[in-house]
């Protein structure tokens, strides 16, 4: 699992021109599942979102957490995150989870980061074409992986 972490001031996410995910203030998090992604993979990299300091304490300084801030969490699939991209002009795809194993993965992930984040979450739909807005604040911008 690979998820794109950007700190916004906003972002959404539409599909077909409506808006199916919204957040003001906090983090959206483009997630890309791989084969194999395990329950406890998934599980941390819930903790690590929500956990995560990359939001600025009372001296500047990245301290304080989504957790911390009660920002929103938007999660987008994006299965292109997992992509191969070693070798050729194009990228291949085998290395990113098959479509219904990825899904399991994906709304796993959303479940756990709603029982833990209370504030709420936000999603993308699974599998559609989406166009994602965003502000970056900062910019800031984090690969993590679990």
């Amino acid at each position: 699992m690979l998820v794109l972490i950007q700190r916004v001031t906003q972002a959404s996410v539409s599909v077909e021109d409506t808006v199916v995910g919204r957040i003001g203030p906090g983090l959206l998090a483009l997630v890309g599942m791989e084969p194999g992604d395990s329950e406890a993979g998934i599980a941390r990299m819930a903790d690590r979102l929500l956990g995560y300091r990359v939001f600025a304490d009372e001296g500047g300084k990245m301290n304080r957490s989504l957790a911390d801030t009660g920002g929103g969490l938007l999660l987008v699939s994006q299965f292109t995150l997992a992509a191969d991209t070693s070798s050729g002009m194009r990228p291949g795809f085998s290395t990113a989870a098959p479509p219904v194993e990825a899904e399991r993965g994906f709304n796993r992930l959303v479940e756990i980061c709603r029982q833990k984040h209370l504030p709420g979450v936000e999603t993308g739909q699974f599998g559609a074409h989406m166009v994602v807005s965003l502000v970056n604040d900062g910019p800031v911008t984090f690969l993590l992986r679990p």
